[in-house]
């Protein structure tokens, strides 16, 4: 029996996030269909994030255990092969057996996607999020530095969050203008799309969308941005803003901290 990491690729548009569930598909469930015919065995993933529905990810992490002959890292070829089109295994390792993907220390990198226009982009309405609202972006960024470091982030979780404590560590979060703005300035962007970048030990559920649904407001001059610290030390979801909608958000990497097969190469 050997452990073996996946990391993988999706388009999270239609499904209903990464977890299993009874009433739609996810990630998770065709992952665990697809990994069991190739295998002939009934495969388990273990994943690191459970993203949301209609959420997109770069590189999300899963583990499962097989009696497979298939050297690992071969394993992401052979079953790219019955995968369908928006989820792809980027690559496969073999790692320690107690290894468990959220329970290693790592770092986190989410980014949502925000097209300033008129009009939503046909090519990009899965993948960004567009208001007609012109932004201050210098306000957004004076309000996201608050964020960084060890806070309680009770205001920025939805209901329902299973965790033990809301108390995390964000290590960054950068607001960056991916195209330039069309007749304004980064004081008044009319135009132009932005990228919310933000990286952290770990989040909560909803947390980068309800900080993106806050940083919003304060862009759009609903907020000061000096409100966000008040905000951020109310731990009361109802302080914050809106939760923002899935399609622009996405998880770009997950970072092991010194990664097990490092020491896997070693034993």
């Amino acid at each position: 029996m050997k452990r073996i990491m996946l990391t993988v690729a999706y388009d999270g548009t239609d499904y209903h996030g990464w977890q299993w569930q009874p009433n739609g598909c996810s990630i998770e469930e065709v992952l665990n269909r697809e990994l069991s015919r190739l295998l002939k065995e009934d495969v388990r993933v273990k994943g690191c994030s459970r993203t949301d529905a209609g959420v997109h990810a770069a590189g999300n992490l899963c583990v499962f255990d097989s009696e497979t002959r298939i050297p690992a890292e071969k394993l992401c070829y052979a079953i790219n092969q019955s995968l369908p089109e928006d989820i792809v295994v980027q690559e496969s390792r073999e790692v320690p057996a107690d290894f468990h993907p959220r329970k290693w220390d790592s770092v986190k990198t989410y980014e949502y996607q925000i097209d300033v226009n008129r009009f939503p982009d046909p090519l990009r309405r899965r993948y960004a999020y567009t208001t007609y609202y012109p932004l201050n972006v210098e306000a957004m960024r004076e309000a996201a530095c608050c964020l960084v470091g060890e806070h309680d982030f009770a205001s920025f979780c939805s209901a329902g969050s299973s965790a033990e404590t809301t108390v995390r560590t964000v290590l960054s979060v950068e607001i960056l203008q991916t195209l330039p703005p069309v007749g304004g300035d980064e004081k008044h962007m009319t135009a132009g799309s932005l990228t919310f970048r933000i990286r952290g030990t770990g989040f909560l559920y909803n947390m980068v969308r309800i900080i993106t649904g806050t940083l919003l407001e304060v862009g759009r001059g609903f907020r000061t941005p000096q409100e966000m610290r008040q905000v951020l030390e109310a731990c009361d979801r109802r302080k914050a803003g809106q939760t923002a909608p899935p399609q622009g958000l996405c998880l770009r990497e997950i970072r092991l901290i010194n990664p097990p097969w490092e020491r896997l190469q070693t034993e």
